[in-house]
């Protein structure tokens, strides 16, 4: 969380720093016919807005990966309570409950696929839910494209020793890295957010 605001605030300064020198050049266009200010013109019309752009990409993609992002959505405002239910075999709740993973990336973390190109894909497939909320029919349930896929979990539990010294998954070991054998299929308890006001929740240690 605390990239953001630095990344924003040194947005902020290129910002002003690029007007500033627009206006100077602007306001005193003698000064490019000098090469010092025909460079100066060059720099504050082309090189500083062309570095702020990519700049201003990359702090909004930075951004995307945040937990505060994904739950600004209203629709997804159940996922991010379930977060909070105050029971052992809720996976995402005990993994965010006991920083297991990032908190602030607690959906990207989980719900980006560890490939080469996983986070690009991660990108697509949010604009592609940003174009369904808006222009789309948004679904009465909100499913994965497709399966989950064992890698994203055993990209952290893999060599833990929690897992490796589990006699269960010692027996599945090959079918569990083949995908022959989900992890949901005895972790199947994941965001159930019909159930949300009968189940307890935990507030910062707290129990409701």
């Amino acid at each position: 969380m605390g990239t953001m605001p630095y990344l924003q605030q040194s947005l902020l300064i290129a910002v002003v720093v690029t007007i500033t020198l627009m206006v100077v050049v602007v306001l005193k266009p003698d000064s490019t016919s000098r090469r010092g200010g025909q460079v100066l013109g060059f720099v504050a019309f082309f090189v500083l807005p062309l570095a702020l752009t990519s700049f201003g990409v990359a702090a909004h993609l930075e951004h995307s990966k945040s937990t505060e992002f994904c739950l600004s959505c209203h629709v997804m405002e159940p996922y991010g309570e379930s977060l909070m239910i105050d029971a052992e075999e809720y996976v995402p709740a005990a993994h965010f409950q006991n920083s297991l993973i990032p908190r602030d990336q607690v959906c990207f973390t989980c719900h980006t696929t560890y490939t080469m190109y996983g986070d690009l894909r991660a990108k697509l497939q949010g604009l592609q839910h940003v174009y369904v909320y808006y222009l789309g029919t948004v679904p009465e349930k909100i499913e994965l494209y497709q399966p989950y896929n064992n890698r994203e979990c055993l990209n952290c539990h893999n060599d833990g020793r929690r897992f490796e010294e589990n006699e269960l998954h010692i027996e599945v070991r090959a079918e569990l890295a083949s995908n022959e054998t989900s992890c949901l299929e005895c972790h199947d308890a994941i965001h159930d957010v019909t159930a949300l006001n009968n189940l307890p929740k935990w507030t910062q240690g707290h129990h409701e």
